[in-house]
């Protein structure tokens, strides 16, 4: 018998303790049973105390929901102008609490049952033209700053080496940032990295990419890890002060610390100048794959490189390659083209 778009759950609190439980067993098993990082599970509260806030105004709590609730909490974001990708991932978020709270058997109806997306949450990922990214690509120039011409010279080796990976690789910032030096298989040309929920993989690295990482890791990074162990005294030496423990990140800042993620992409937008375009690490990202995919790489090896659970979230990239596809179409396919 079908549930009607106005079926209840079973009766909870409604009120803000019982919405915090709800959302505080949600993000253990997030944490615990799905292994999710920090950044994700943050994601996954940002949307969900949203919503809830929006049922709040309603008198009603994330156990009592309805499909017309998640339906009008949808349209109200349309309404207040937020985009596409991220009204997908809320309902994905809350598609997912609704998911557990069912088969933990805390409810007896899943409110975002059979609520389809709407054309306009398909929002294709913005990449950069290939012109744009050998712009985008060129080292970084530090001359000029008021930093000392040996540092400057490291920071532009680390930038170029960072660039060069984010596009070579389709990493993620927070991927990029945390890389550890250990991961790094330069001489087997290839990195191991660890992605949402740590899971690893292992992407492949293009020649620009490697002499670009292997002229950071001798010229660069040594500057930069020397920078503060410069000014520490000879007795804090002897004694083995923590400013002499080696970083364990690839990529870091000044006196070895650690890269924030606000750099990177300042750096980026930075780099991107050149090409007319103010572009984001995501777009190096986006721009990888777009650019294989029109290649002729086939789905699944992107899937692979990108980290990506399932290969619907791939596909997207056959959309922005359609034009060469559809040439590979014309050009292969016997019923392509008119018999002479």
């Amino acid at each position: 018998m079908p549930v009607s778009d106005n079926a209840h759950n079973k009766v909870l609190p409604m009120d803000s303790d019982a919405n915090s439980r709800i959302l505080a067993a949600f993000l253990d098993y997030l944490r615990v049973e799905k292994g999710l990082a920090k950044l994700s599970i943050a994601a996954y509260t940002t949307d969900i105390s949203q919503f809830a806030e929006f049922l709040k105004r309603r008198k009603r709590g994330l156990g009592t929901a309805r499909r017309e609730d998640v339906r009008e909490f949808l349209q109200q974001l349309f309404s207040n102008r937020v985009d596409g990708r991220s009204v997908g991932r809320k309902l994905s978020a809350l598609r997912h609490l609704y998911r557990y709270l069912l088969l933990d058997k805390r409810i007896d109806h899943d409110p975002t049952l059979n609520i389809e997306s709407p054309r306009q949450w398909k929002v294709l990922p913005k990449s950069l033209a290939r012109d744009e990214v050998e712009m985008t690509l060129r080292p970084p120039d530090y001359a000029g700053t008021k930093s000392d011409p040996k540092i400057a010279a490291a920071l532009g080796l680390r930038d170029r080496a960072m660039l060069e990976l984010l596009y070579a690789g389709a990493l993620r910032v927070s991927e990029l940032v945390s890389a550890a030096l250990e991961d790094l298989k330069l001489e087997s040309g290839y990195m191991l990295v660890r992605g949402k929920g740590d899971k690893e993989r292992i992407v492949p690295l293009g020649k620009p990419a490697q002499d670009a990482l292997r002229d950071y890791l001798t010229e660069g990074r040594p500057v930069l890890i020397s920078v503060r162990n410069s000014q520490v005294s000879q007795r804090k030496r002897d004694l083995g002060h923590p400013i002499f423990e080696r970083s364990p990140f690839l990529f870091i800042a000044r006196g070895g610390r650690k890269l924030t993620r606000q750099r990177v992409w300042q750096m980026v937008g930075r780099a991107s100048a050149a090409s007319g375009r103010h572009a984001s690490p995501h777009m190096l990202r986006h721009s990888c794959a777009t650019h294989m995919v029109e290649n002729g790489a086939d789905l699944r090896t992107v899937q692979t490189i990108l980290g990506h659970a399932d290969i619907s979230t791939t596909q997207v990239y056959t959309h922005l390659a359609l034009d060469r596809l559809r040439s590979v179409y014309q050009k292969h396919h016997p019923r392509a083209r008119k018999g002479k």
